[in-house]
């Protein structure tokens, strides 16, 4: 987890909005796959962030 001591209350709440959006974007995806490969939802992830991290080491980008 990143840490700011920054007193901008801007730069603080965009690091939040940010943090939240992505927490967001990864339910979704991890949804949409559940619902993909099974065609029901559950909610323990299917997509982990492990699982995401191996895939990016695989590609190059990570």
């Amino acid at each position: 987890m990143a840490a700011t001591t920054s007193k901008n209350f801007v730069l603080r709440f965009y690091y939040f909005a940010f943090a939240c959006r992505l927490y967001s974007i990864c339910r979704a995806v991890d949804l949409l796959v559940q619902v993909e490969l099974t065609s029901e939802y559950k909610r323990s992830p299917v997509v982990t962030a492990n699982t995401v991290l191996t895939l990016l080491k695989r590609t190059g980008i990570g």
